[in-house]
């Protein structure tokens, strides 16, 4: 049994599932007032772990996890600890070149979030997982408490109970890596040429080899090990706008298609034509069993599309492995180009997503059919991540990936879906998608307007379970 395995009853059960089954979830965001009262209520918090849940099946999960500042308030002081990054130590907004690279610009600055930024920074952000029929009683609960507790409720999330889907209508979810808990990768070999699907642990959890085989730094005091860095952004979908510019660009018939497109799948999750099915470590269903090592030039699969740049399915070889002989050639740099080398490696920059959408689902035909003056209600997506590395795995699949207008040699595109169009260095434009036709004709479609709006953001640290009773202890 590998050390992960062993230690189950100290990891919070998030890092390991997503608990689609429980498929109502509400996202607390609270401000500490009175630091006493905050540790010893939240000390009284059953908090799941990865073994409780692997035993039986829970019918709620509760999480909880701190910002910097939270931390800060509540006593401990993560400034003086070694250990801790300094992207969680600085927040998600509290450095204007961090908000840069991140694409958090024009309406997604953070002086126009919701909450995330100055003092709407939260402190506390706890995670409840139920069914429907019991969520309700368990928001009340909490709330209720709250004010004997010593916190305040800077922002109440709620998701929506379609699990698997997002607003646009994709299914979502669909890749997600698989982490090794049997400790069965040994990174650096001649199997790393190659995509592989499965995650060495350090990648996630704090205190164990990651990708480089090395231990991730954690912190000591003995809150490091079995935590995890967790991200939350709040994005807010115009999908109205998003199904009603399509139909204007591609007409009705044709807005699925580019939407498809855009995305880098089917609605339903699959793969798009032309992308040969190809066994990959780590997975086994068809919707997941591919790469783009056969559509360098992206014909099948745009090369800015979402799920292209959110995981390029890299190797750390872009020929693969060939034989020994091109293997050594290919080390050299003497085979392959130079812009079939553009993107990075993809398994030192994987994220493990845990987000929920909120809001009414609209189907394409409603959305497009939808007046100017129809009222509608937000929809978006809670995105959550977990990662052991801010700055090389988040920030980079964000910063460089995501926002990115330079994208694997693209020029002035950034992601079709969530790219802010602001236009950078000196005025180049962000608002292009390049894309191959059905018919095999290249396109470039110009002014695509922003779909998504960043509402809210922010760094938290999820404990492991002997961590969170060490931050909470008087």
């Amino acid at each position: 049994m590998s050390a992960a395995a062993a230690e189950s009853g100290d990891i919070q059960a998030i890092v390991d599932r997503g608990f689609g089954s429980l498929r109502a979830a509400r996202y607390l965001l609270l401000r500490v007032i009175n630091p006493a009262a905050a540790r010893a209520w939240l000390r009284g918090l059953t908090v799941t772990s990865l073994a409780n849940a692997r035993s039986h099946r829970v019918s709620r999960v509760d999480q909880i996890a701190f910002t910097a500042a939270g931390l800060r308030t509540l006593g401990f002081a993560p400034d003086s600890v070694p250990g801790f990054a300094p992207e969680f130590l600085d927040g998600m907004a509290g450095d204007e070149r961090r908000s840069h690279r991140l694409g958090d610009a024009g309406e997604n600055a953070p002086q126009y979030w919701d909450w995330g930024a100055g003092e709407k920074e939260p402190h506390v952000l706890l995670i409840l997982l139920s069914t429907e029929e019991a969520i309700e009683a368990l928001e009340t609960q909490i709330v209720s408490a709250l004010p004997a507790a010593g916190c305040t409720l800077l922002a109440l999330n709620r998701s929506n109970t379609r699990v698997g889907h997002e607003p646009f209508g994709f299914a979502d979810g669909v890749s997600q890596p698989a982490l090794d808990w049997e400790g069965t990768l040994h990174p650096g070999g001649v199997r790393d040429r190659i995509y592989r699907n499965r995650l060495a642990m350090g990648e996630v959890l704090l205190g164990y080899p990651n990708e480089y085989g090395f231990v991730a730094d954690h912190t000591a005091k003995g809150i490091g090990r079995n935590g995890s860095y967790l991200v939350y952004r709040q994005l807010e979908q115009d999908v109205r706008g998003f199904w009603q510019w399509l139909a204007q660009a591609a007409g009705p018939d044709g807005a699925g298609v580019l939407a498809e497109r855009m995305v880098g799948r089917t609605m339903d999750g699959a793969p798009l034509d032309g992308l040969p099915e190809t066994p990959v470590e780590g997975t086994q269903d068809r919707d997941n069993s591919f790469t783009f090592a056969a559509d360098p030039d992206g014909i099948a699969c745009p090369i800015g599309a979402h799920v292209r740049r959110a995981n390029p399915r890299s190797s750390d070889d872009p020929q693969g492995r060939r034989g020994f002989f091109r293997d050594l050639l290919s080390s050299a740099g003497l085979k392959g180009t130079a812009i079939h080398d553009a993107v990075a490696a993809a398994r030192f920059h994987r994220i493990v997503r845990r987000g929920r959408s909120y809001g009414p689902a609209m189907s394409p035909g409603e959305a497009m059919a939808a007046g100017e003056d129809a009222p509608l209600e937000p929809s978006g997506i809670h995105f959550i991540c977990l990662n052991a590395n801010l700055a090389r795995q988040f920030e980079f699949v964000q910063g460089a990936w995501i926002s990115s207008h330079n994208f694997a040699g693209l020029s002035g595109e950034s992601d079709p879906l969530l790219g802010h169009r602001k236009p950078v260095n000196g005025g180049m434009a962000t608002d292009a998608f390049s894309h191959v036709d059905r018919q095999g004709c290249p396109r470039l479609i110009g002014g695509l307007p922003r779909f998504v709006t960043v509402k809210g953001g922010a760094y938290f640290f999820l404990p492991g379970l002997k961590g969170l009773a060490a931050i909470l202890a008087d």
